[in-house]
């Protein structure tokens, strides 16, 4: 496993780069060490401007381009499994962080590294804690802090995508749907009113939920209303006077905040909502010429992204944004999480032509 004072080798190929990354742990919140090592390499390079805020570091170059693209990736990783140090096996790099997202950081580092006069103004975001709460998220600690930093004419976040794009992505909202009883001692439980049974309604609302699916830009987008969470119960023998039911509504971003809360409202109506967190989400943003652009030099495809990403963040900053990226994203998190490294080449060769056409 690398040492925190190892240097980072751009020399090296995409797939071995990664490795290189995945060999540096960097468990959100202990970035540390990872973001010093790749300020160091980005400092070493004289076409770029480098500045750091946290453990975020920006690097960007300044040729007077009609165009801007910024790209960027997070370099935090969930908790480790057993997987480090990283292995190879066939084509697949295994290890915490390969698909999400250390092989899309490798692709970065690699052009920031190899084109010094790209056809495009790059800039290029390496951020801390993406895999935690939202309000550590480094790249909204940037968007407040520095938001000049970010400006943009579009942005490629490298989220796992296995090298095909996706457009947007959906909102997400938490609520906690509250049944309340009167509690008595079990043994006499017709002196009380049971909490937890009253959850029967809700759960069967949401196993007779339709999910709407939706087609924005070309793009269809599928919703999903779930029960994530139940809590109740008092003690073995006590009939329960509370339990609450917490639901997670994946949408699709043709709705705004608003628009979110009112259909979880309806589909729960006549018991107490408390919306407990939300982040809106992004819409593809596909008709943008400089989305068309490089959609058509990745391939000419797309697909609705499942899940909320940081292109709310741009699109929020009114830059366009798509994900793409090597990783595969059924393989985030996983004990045997790895990444193609052809995939990882690809990405990276699609890009270099899409930058240097």
């Amino acid at each position: 496993m690398s040492s925190p004072k190892t240097p980072l080798d751009l020399t090296l190929d995409g797939g071995a780069l990664t490795a290189q990354l995945v060999d540096f742990p960097s468990v959100s919140g202990d970035e540390q060490a990872l973001a010093d090592a790749v300020e160091d390499a980005l400092r070493a390079l004289p076409h770029l401007t480098v500045d750091r805020y946290g453990n975020n570091v920006v690097a960007r170059t300044g040729l007077g381009r009609a165009e801007r693209v910024l790209l960027a990736g997070h370099i935090d990783t969930v908790p480790i499994a057993d997987n480090l140090p990283s292995w190879v096996e066939g084509d697949l790099l295994y290890g915490c962080g390969t698909s999400d997202m250390k092989s899309g950081v490798a692709v970065q580092l690699r052009l920031a590294a190899t084109l010094p006069e790209p056809n495009r103004d790059l800039t290029f975001v390496f951020y801390d804690c993406e895999e935690v709460e939202a309000n550590r998220n480094g790249l909204g600690h940037l968007a407040q802090a520095h938001p000049d930093w970010l400006t943009a004419d579009f942005a490629v976040l490298m989220e796992p995508s296995g090298a095909v794009v996706e457009g947007g992505c959906q909102g997400t909202l938490r609520a906690q749907v509250r049944l309340t009883g009167v509690r008595a001692h079990s043994a006499r439980s017709w002196l009380g009113d049971n909490a937890i049974h009253h959850a029967a309604e809700v759960l069967r609302r949401l196993s007779e939920y339709r999910a709407r699916k939706v087609e924005i830009d070309g793009l269809e987008y599928h919703e999903g209303l779930n029960a994530v969470r139940i809590d109740g119960g008092v003690a073995g023998n006590v009939i329960p006077d509370e339990c609450v039911v917490t639901v997670n509504f994946r949408f699709a971003p043709d709705r705004d905040e608003a628009g979110a809360e009112k259909h979880v409202r309806e589909v729960f109506d006549g018991f107490e909502v408390t919306v407990t967190d939300f982040a809106p989400g992004a819409l593809p943003g596909l008709n943008q010429p400089a989305a068309r652009a490089f959609l058509a030099a990745t391939g000419g495809t797309a697909r609705a992204k499942f899940g909320w990403t940081d292109v709310a963040r741009f699109s929020a900053l009114g830059v366009p944004a798509v994900n793409y990226g090597p990783g595969d994203p059924n393989m985030a998190h996983k004990r045997d999480e790895h990444c193609s490294l052809s995939a990882i080449a690809e990405t990276e060769e699609r890009l270099r032509a899409w930058l240097t056409a």
